[in-house]
Formats: structure tokens, sequence, C-alpha cells
């Protein structure tokens, strides 16, 4: 199912909806809008009398102004500039790239479009050298894409064109998927932690770390929450599903049949029990006992990773269960246990 209005390939731009744009590669230039006509001059004769001439303007229609409200962003612009005409970094300091990622990469460019535009420097004439984003054009190239959204970096001052971008968001009609595409990138490519985000923005860590969640719903679910079909309550309620295909399936049963947030929450509490129950032999079903004390204690988890935690404790013995949105939110997490995290991927 596509998103009504919209070109297929490409729902959101991330980031490059936050920064004004420029003319794509090869586009005409604009044109001018014509000068008014000037005055007709119209003799009317009656009864052998001649009347004097009058004029008849030409209505002139006012052009309306159709510049972004946003603040210009310094040194950065958007684009989408020619696939082929990118060269990757000599200084990229990642060399393997993950096979089955690239290939989720490559299914999601092909079903959703880019969400997160990568960042180019321009090195010469239609020429430009990959500054973030390799894996995205690497899928890109795979999948036969002729043009890429991308910022283009006039300068190197990071710092200034993070806070202009934090700055932008709260001017921009973003959708969900696209203001957590644009909370990832800037989480990832420029330095900004959770805190700064939420600082900037208002907003409070756990509902930044739950829309950036919402970049791992399936393809199909993020088509309908992009267009519209599906709110953020209700794709963030689908998160709490174990499956990608029991949340397509829910999904589908929502636009279906039109439940609410809180309907769906209390289906997918359902949803989670019968394949628990279906998981555990009848004869080892037991009421785990509840403590408050481990209530109080995943709170705390929770705050300290920003994330989401569980802690489950049985008769003989618990679990403590941290959930992850990336593999770069793993890293994250890891880097906060205190653990170096060996490249795999």
């Amino acid at each position: 199912m596509t998103a009504p209005g919209r070109p297929k390939g490409g729902l959101g731009r991330g980031l490059g909806a936050l920064i004004p744009t420029t003319p794509a590669a090869g586009a005409p230039a604009p044109v001018a809008a014509p000068a008014p006509a000037p005055p007709v001059e119209t003799t009317v004769s009656a009864s052998a009398a001649a009347v004097e001439a009058v004029a008849v303007p030409v209505p002139v229609v006012p052009v309306q102004p159709s510049g972004s409200e946003l603040a210009p962003v310094p040194g950065a612009r958007f684009a989408e500039v020619p696939v082929g005409s990118i060269v990757p970094n000599p200084k990229q300091p990642r060399q393997i790239f993950d096979d089955e990622m690239l290939d989720e990469l490559k299914i999601s460019i092909q079903e959703v479009g880019f969400l997160q535009p990568i960042v180019v420097r321009e090195i010469g004439p239609d020429k430009y050298e990959l500054v973030m984003g390799e894996r995205r054009w690497r899928a890109a190239q795979a999948v036969g894409k002729d043009m890429i959204p991308a910022i283009i970096r006039d300068t190197r001052d990071d710092d200034m064109l993070r806070d202009a971008l934090l700055e932008n968001i709260h001017r921009a009609q973003l959708n969900p998927l696209e203001e957590a595409a644009a909370y990832q990138q800037l989480l990832e490519e420029f330095g900004a932690t959770h805190d700064e985000l939420a600082k900037k923005i208002g907003r409070s860590r756990p509902q930044i770390s739950n829309t950036i969640r919402l970049l791992s719903l399936p393809p199909q679910v993020q088509v309908r929450v992009a267009a519209g079909i599906l709110s953020a309550g209700h794709a963030r309620a689908l998160l709490s599903l174990n499956k990608p295909e029991a949340q397509e399936q829910l999904a589908t049963r929502i636009v279906a049949e039109g439940h609410s947030v809180r309907a769906t929450e209390e289906l997918v509490k359902l949803a989670n029990m019968d394949d628990d129950q279906a998981k555990e032999p009848a004869a080892k079903r037991r009421t785990k006992p509840h403590a408050p004390a481990l209530v109080d204690l995943a709170d705390r988890l929770s705050d300290r990773f920003d994330t989401r935690v569980k802690v489950d404790i049985g008769r003989s013995k618990g679990k403590i269960t941290i959930e992850f949105a990336t593999v770069d939110d793993l890293e994250r997490l890891v880097g906060i246990c205190g653990v170096e995290m060996l490249c795999f991927w």
C-alpha cells in the first residue's frame, strides 16, 4: 500500500526537510513571469460622434511568495544529486559493511524511499565527496537509483550546523518518520545527544527515544505512518509486538476496523499474552511474583539507558531486558556499560 499523493520511492527527507533546497542538477532555470501588457487603446463611435478613447487595463495577478519559512541553515543546503557524481571518503573509518544490513537498507529504500539524506561536500563542478552516509549511497547504487537526497555542506563548522538544524525542527511540519529520521541523524552524524535534543526542542528523552524506534517498524507499516493512515500513537503501540509479521497484520487490522490508540494497546497486550502462553507449557505456567521495588528499578534503569528496560524475576532466576532500536543505539548502550564492542558488521 503506497502513500496517497506521494511519489513512489520517497516518503520523507529527514534532515533534508529542515534545510532550504536548491535546484537539482541539470534542472531548467525558473522562467520569469512576463511583464504586464501595456493598456489597450480602444475607440468607440456612436451616432457619428467620436467617443473619447478609453484605456482597458490588463489585470495583473500578484505572485505569491513560495519561499520556506524555515531559517537558513548556515553552511548547508539540500538538493538531490546524481549518485554517479559522488565519490567515497578515502578517510572513511568503516571498511567492512555488513551484507545483511545492506540488503535490509535496499529493501527499505525500494519500499519507503530515503528517510535520511546523505551528507556530502563539493570538490568540483558536479563532483561531491561523501562525508556521511556511505551505506545509503552503496544501497542506492545497488537498487539502481540515479539521484539521491543530500545535504551539501559548505563549512566544517559542525556545531553551527547542528544548532541550526535543531532550531528548525520546531518550525518544520514533519511526519513522525521524518521526525524520527531527523533525530537519528542528528544523534549519529552531528554528535548531538539525547539530552541535547531534549533541551533544545523541549521534549523528554523517552519521547525522543520512542520516536526514533519508529524507524525499526516494517516498511509497509512505515508507509502507513508516513501517509498519516496510522498515527504515531498507533505505531508506538505496534512496537511492543515481538514479530514484524505480527506488526504488519495488526496494522492492517487497525486500518480496516478503525481502532483507536487505546484499543490498539489492548490488542497488543492480548497478542503478547497469547504468544507467551503458546511458548510456555501449560504445566509450567505460573504467575510471576510482582514487587514494587522491581518496577522502580526498571524505571530507573530506563532513565539511565534512555530506553525501555524490563526486570523479571522467577522462582530460581531472573533477567533484565534492555531494548535498542538500531546497531548504533546498541553501541551507545554498550558504551554506557563501559564495555568495548567489537565491530562485527
